[in-house]
């Protein structure tokens, strides 16, 4: 070798080795809460479905807009009658740790949604399911369920009645397919980072409660080529004051929430890097109807009508939420929501009529109404719970707060535990009024209220089985939605605005009436 030759390779070698590796594309996302689970099937809060849907890949998924996109399953058939699903699984499906998935994945998953040991709260959900019902309630065994597997790359659901948003369902974390070999060789273990096995985007890598949980790309994910973030750290963000300033230091490229009543500044100081539209949700106090005298609907509707819904949408919320008095928000196609026949009078005559039904039920200086509060951790929770603690005061009712964090104010929710009023929000698992009815069911697990109803529960029933008849269900739901309302199953305050912020580093973030933004269509 000569010695030119023998300079020219080494000068090449030395200008290689001082090349910078490429940088890791990492996507610090502000998550309003740590989860309660990563287990798809015992989980129920928006903080648990961002992070599970860039986990796991159901039969369909959501696009960067919330429309709807073939997952697991490549395509799909419907039978004439509209109760018979047929979904054809895409060939480079592909778990994890490399094994296929297959239609019996989805078959033991369903299954075990609807076992009653799994205990999970959106089991109710997938009562349209052929048996699914009577499998949850132990009438009958889980090889019952309409769910088969007609070879590994055939999958074949049966309804009990056409159901215009099953699809749509189908996004929804709790109907993400589980793998049963790594449950079964790791038992409780399965769920830990770096043991893991879920057939998304993303894998689990690391989970430090209160501080991040990282996902890094899944090279076996049959859309990998497609994903530009190397890794995404969901940091839970209970306090938002402090969200803000970490995002102003650039340790967070977003948040999904906002400090409202800063909203006007921050808007003045973040620009369009703020995001605020319209979002498919109700922020609502669940009430605990079987106890008393919360189980008095006379009560109840006194405690709403005293509520200054304008006040709390205008001052405190800084107009990003809007007045709400019915469970479903207005923007749902071929349905009007039912609203609560005070809806159009005056605060005064609310006022008027509430102080009658207090006095007429006893209550007054000698006996003062005694009422608990609790909501989970967030300036915007804590404000609007005084907010209403002061609006109560004037008439005699003696309101008291209690604040957790979020995973203990839920868990007590979900375990049916004792209290008196308890925030709660609700946002659309689909674009339907049924999601927003069915939580008030005595079967759901996400029924906090325990609100029991025969009117109700029989209007839900007759709207389910109108199945493909458009109008008669809608008319249905309507008819039960009032019931709901008049009975103060639960009591509706706001109507959710999405407010978010959002670094200009981030493309491919898209508003949307879901306010859903999978990391798998996002890049920085």
């Amino acid at each position: 070798m000569n010695c030119f030759r023998s300079l020219l390779i080494a000068t090449l070698m030395l200008g290689a080795a001082a090349l910078p590796a490429a940088a890791e594309s990492v996507y610090n996302r502000g998550n309003s809460a740590d989860p309660e689970s990563l287990d798809p099937h015992k989980t129920s809060t928006i903080y648990e479905a961002h992070i599970l849907r860039d986990l796991y890949e159901g039969l369909v998924m959501p696009n960067a807009t919330a429309g709807l996109i073939p997952g697991a399953a490549e395509s799909w058939t419907v039978s004439p009658d509209g109760k018979v699903y047929t979904f054809k699984l895409r060939a480079d499906g592909k778990w994890s740790n490399g094994d296929p998935v297959t239609a019996d994945d989805f078959v033991y998953s369903f299954r075990r949604l609807e076992d009653p040991a799994t205990g999970a709260e959106y089991a109710s959900m997938l009562y349209v399911i052929q048996n699914a019902e009577e499998v949850n309630t132990g009438k009958a065994k889980p090889e019952q369920l309409g769910v088969r597997a007609i070879d590994p790359a055939t999958l074949e659901v049966t309804l009990k009645a056409p159901t215009p948003y099953f699809l749509e369902m189908l996004t929804h974390q709790s109907t993400y397919p589980v793998n049963r070999k790594s449950m079964d060789a790791l038992g409780a273990d399965w769920i830990k980072p770096g043991k893991m096995v879920s057939n998304g985007p993303f894998t689990l890598a690391e989970f430090v409660p209160n501080d991040h949980i990282k996902l890094v790309k899944n090279p076996t994910f049959h859309a990998a080529g497609e994903v530009k973030l190397d890794a995404v750290n969901y940091v839970p963000t209970e306090d938002r004051s402090t969200a803000i300033k970490r995002f102003e230091a650039g340790e967070l490229d977003s948040n999904d929430d906002l400090p409202t009543e800063q909203l006007a500044d921050l808007k003045k100081k973040f620009g369009d890097q703020v995001k605020v539209g319209p979002y498919l949700g109700t922020y609502y106090y669940a009430i605990k109807t079987d106890k008393a005298p919360w189980n008095d609907p006379k009560l109840r509707r006194a405690v709403s009508l005293l509520i200054d819904r304008d006040f709390l949408a205008e001052k405190v919320w800084q107009n990003s939420m809007i007045p709400a008095y019915s469970m479903v928000p207005p923007g749902i196609e071929g349905y009007t929501p039912s609203e609560a026949d005070y809806a159009k009078t005056s605060q005064f005559d609310r006022e008027d009529e509430a102080k009658k039904i207090l006095s007429d039920l006893g209550y007054g200086p000698g006996k003062p109404l005694k009422l608990e509060i609790r909501y989970n951790t967030s300036e915007n929770h804590k404000n609007t719970a005084v907010a209403i603690q002061e609006q109560l005061k004037p008439f005699g009712i003696e309101v008291s707060l209690i604040n957790t964090d979020t995973k203990t104010h839920y868990g007590l929710l979900e375990q049916k535990g004792d209290y008196d009023y308890a925030r709660a929000g609700w946002i659309a698992d689909y674009k339907d009024p049924e999601t927003f009815l069915g939580i008030s069911r005595k079967a759901s697990g996400n029924n906090y209220s325990n609100f029991s109803n025969e009117s109700f529960e029989k209007l839900m029933g007759e709207a389910a089985a109108a199945g493909g008849d458009a109008k008669v269900r809608m008319a249905k739901l309507a008819e039960a939605e009032k019931v709901l309302i008049d009975q103060l199953g639960n009591m509706p305050l706001l109507y959710y605005s999405y407010h978010s912020i959002v670094s200009p580093k981030l493309q491919g973030w898209q508003a949307n009436v879901m306010d859903i933004h999978p990391s798998r269509f996002i890049s920085k």
